[in-house]
């Protein structure tokens, strides 16, 4: 499902899995905006490279949060895990540029003082080697990831949210009329979800008027280094003595 700013319903595709197609084919539903806010869904950033090269892409916070808490647990056990949950916590915190430099300093020194962890192995029972600290590694490369793409600090520089919440409300009330509805079919239950969007749809001829540019800094215009007389023009050029006159010319 996608939603405009205002948190109406601009397009939606059903599927059975989250896959590049299914990304596809909504995201082709849609001409491509300046900033996209996404809970990270599989298969969506190869639909984006594919269909919306140029757009900016915002990861939701809150879903960061809530992958890294389901690695570290709310409470994590060893002094690395708990620095790094505090530290994806206090994005919420992250507001402006700052900040952002103080969260991305914190985030190295984290590193220079943990990320050897990330690394050891551990011979298993099976005979294999495996990571001794394996979900401290996965979160880990979760937070490296979306902080090498630049995909956590787009709301600074842009002004657009920082999470999915619209979405998350809407999917809300999606399962809630579900439930209440449970004894329809299948097909059934699709017509009354169907239903339901096109009661929250903004038409996209609307979306486009409401639409505005992403500001742009202004381009200082280049100096003209030399006045050059103009040919063939419709202007006045000073250097030929001719400017607008009216009145008595010499006329008899």
């Amino acid at each position: 499902m996608a939603l405009s700013g205002t948190g109406r319903v601009l397009a939606w595709q059903w599927c059975a899995r989250e896959t590049t197609a299914a990304w596809k084919a909504l995201l082709e539903q849609i001409p491509a905006p300046a900033v996209l806010v996404s809970d990270g869904g599989s298969g969506l950033p190869s639909a984006l490279r594919q269909c919306w090269p140029e757009t900016v892409h915002q990861r939701c916070l809150f879903h960061l949060q809530l992958n890294t808490t389901r690695h570290l647990t709310r409470n994590p056990r060893t002094t690395a895990g708990r620095a790094l949950h505090r530290l994806v916590m206090d994005l919420s915190g992250v507001r402006d540029e700052q900040t952002a430099i103080d969260w991305q300093l914190q985030l190295e020194q984290w590193w220079q003082a943990f990320g050897h962890l990330t690394s050891e192995r551990t011979l298993l029972r099976n005979g294999r080697f495996g990571y001794t600290h394996d979900r401290l590694r996965k979160a880990w490369l979760l937070v490296r990831l979306v902080v090498r793409k630049d995909l956590i600090f787009t709301h600074i520089t842009y002004g657009n949210p920082r999470t999915t919440s619209a979405l998350e409300g809407l999917n809300a009330q999606i399962r809630d009329l579900l439930r209440r509805h449970r004894g329809m079919t299948e097909e059934h239950r699709r017509r009354a979800v169907e239903w339901f969007l096109t009661l929250h749809e903004l038409p996209l001829e609307q979306a486009l008027d409401l639409a505005r540019p992403i500001d742009q800094p202004p381009v200082a215009p280049e100096p003209d280094d030399q006045i050059s007389r103009t040919l063939y023009d419709t202007g006045l050029d000073p250097a030929e003595g001719l400017w607008l006159r009216t009145g008595w010319a010499g006329r008899g």
